[in-house]
């Protein structure tokens, strides 16, 4: 489930906070373990050197015996002590002379003997696993040094039990420790467990959440997840999770706008269309009339018709994916250009120079009505740019070169000598209603002037040049001999 009881679209077969707990309790469990193997082999030497020591201290108290061999306690004292010691034999080494303090009339055969002086870390812990596991019908001799380390005649005491009695203490030794571990390895679980919850979980939740909220109405800004502000990295997903939808409502808005456009614009081609040929019947018309200015501006105006045609035809290409592939042909660039300057939206006293700076001979290998529309977006730009400078004093001119370059591309440029693009359009070029250069602009002429050179396999930049002015250059693979500049 997710926050507020909403269940995920994904179903969690297994949550993450109940697996984290599960493995705390291993991994305490498991420390437990490494611990637990010492920690029973240091219990079982102590236990040990308790019963040596307390048969020293009986030792003390002990008499000097009067005959080789005869015990140096009497009876009610040895069975006391061999009761006390839960053991068979006592005795006391001292001086080079060993005492028996106690012993029963009959004992087992000996199955083991340890000496706790001598075993070292190793030795005790495979001592102690050998209690444990074969420790319960055999009978042991355990013997070490008892009293003050420094003192030169330290006493070396001697038991003889079962050791059955210290397997029993070891076994309720680690049923305590197993006891204790559990504990602890629940209350640390406890403890890590809310505070993952708390620091990790319930985040995570919380963004699940926001997505699924996010994902039923994308465009809705109330449904936008707010950063916490966590310094961690928690609070970094959060302001990336954020910054994402914010990104993605404000692309899905835009989305939407282009498809309203691309209907709008739909409706707009259906009626353009039946207007256009109704247009180009006039014109065919007036190829009657003898006028001689109307036979110079017939030829321009046929041709302009026909390109608007076309265009009508394909003008909801760029909204569905990319320009149709060009019919490649060798097309004469000089030409082209003076086309477009022809067609290009100035008065007579405009005051707007075009400079058709390519050469007459200069040949390109491209599809001649597509690349007519990039260049005329170009220039129509241009001429855009320059029509906001209304003082005489400006020189106002657009200019296209071409010429072959050393690194076998040709080079084609369009300049100006307007303003140049702010720094908004210049974040933003070649994309469709954010790369305008001028107010109520939508940008959409470099788009399309920028599709139109990659399906020609070519590249458009805006070139920074020292002189004022934008200058966009377009480079395109060289194809067949071409002269150059």
């Amino acid at each position: 489930m997710g926050v507020n009881g909403t269940p995920f679209k994904t179903a969690v077969r297994r949550p993450l906070s109940t697996s984290l707990l599960w493995l705390t309790i291993l991994a305490v469990m498991l420390a437990e373990v490494l611990i637990f193997v010492p920690s029973v082999a240091h219990f079982r030497l102590e236990w040990l050197r308790q019963k040596l020591e307390t048969a020293a201290a009986a030792g003390l108290t002990a008499e000097q015996p009067k005959e080789p061999g005869e015990a140096a306690l009497g009876p009610r004292q040895q069975a006391a002590l061999l009761r006390a010691l839960e053991a068979d034999l006592v005795a006391i080494a001292s001086g080079g002379t060993t005492r028996l303090l106690a012993r029963k009339e009959t004992i087992p055969t000996l199955d083991r003997q340890i000496d706790i002086g001598r075993n070292r870390w190793p030795t005790q812990i495979a001592g102690a696993v050998d209690t444990l596991v074969f420790g319960g019908n055999r009978t042991i001799r355990v013997l070490g040094p008892v009293g003050d380390e420094e003192s030169p005649r330290r006493a070396v005491a001697e038991v003889v039990f079962p050791e059955r009695k210290l397997r029993a203490a070891m076994l309720a030794y680690a049923r305590n420790v197993f006891l204790v571990s559990i504990l602890i390895a629940l209350f640390a679980a406890s403890l890590v467990y809310a505070a993952i919850t708390l620091l990790l979980i319930r985040p995570i939740r919380a963004m699940t959440q926001s997505m699924l909220r996010f994902g039923e109405s994308p465009t809705d800004a109330s449904r936008l997840i707010q950063p916490s502000g966590r310094p961690d990295e928690i609070g970094a997903a959060e302001a990336e999770l954020a910054g994402m939808q914010a990104t993605l409502a404000a692309t899905l808005r835009e989305q939407r706008h282009l498809a309203d456009l691309g209907l709008a614009v739909s409706k707009i081609n259906h009626d353009l269309r039946n207007i256009l040929a109704s247009a180009q019947m006039v014109s065919d018309r007036l190829a009657d009339i003898q006028e001689p200015r109307v036979q110079r501006a017939l030829p321009l105006l046929l041709r302009s018709l026909d390109r608007a045609l076309v265009y009508t035809q394909t003008v909801m290409s760029y909204g569905k994916a990319v320009e149709e592939a060009p019919t490649r042909r060798h097309v004469r660039l000089h030409r082209l250009v003076a086309d477009v300057f022809e067609v290009a939206p100035v008065g007579p006293d405009s005051g707007i120079e075009f400079v058709n700076g390519v050469p007459e001979d200069f040949e390109i290998e491209v599809d001649a009505d597509q690349f007519f529309r990039a260049v005329n977006n170009l220039c129509r730009n241009a001429v855009q740019a320059l029509e906001g400078e209304a003082d005489g004093v400006l020189v106002r001119r657009v200019t296209v070169e071409a010429f072959a370059a050393e690194d076998g591309t040709t080079v084609i440029r369009v300049a100006d000598t307007g303003p140049g693009l702010p720094p908004r359009a210049r974040e933003n070029l070649f994309k469709a209603f954010r790369g305008s250069g001028r107010a109520g602009g939508t940008g959409l002429g470099l788009a399309i002037a920028a599709e139109i050179v990659e399906a020609h396999g070519g590249r458009i930049d805006l070139v920074d040049e020292p002189r004022a002015g934008a200058c966009f250059e377009i480079r395109l693979p060289l194809r067949g001999t071409l002269p150059t500049s």
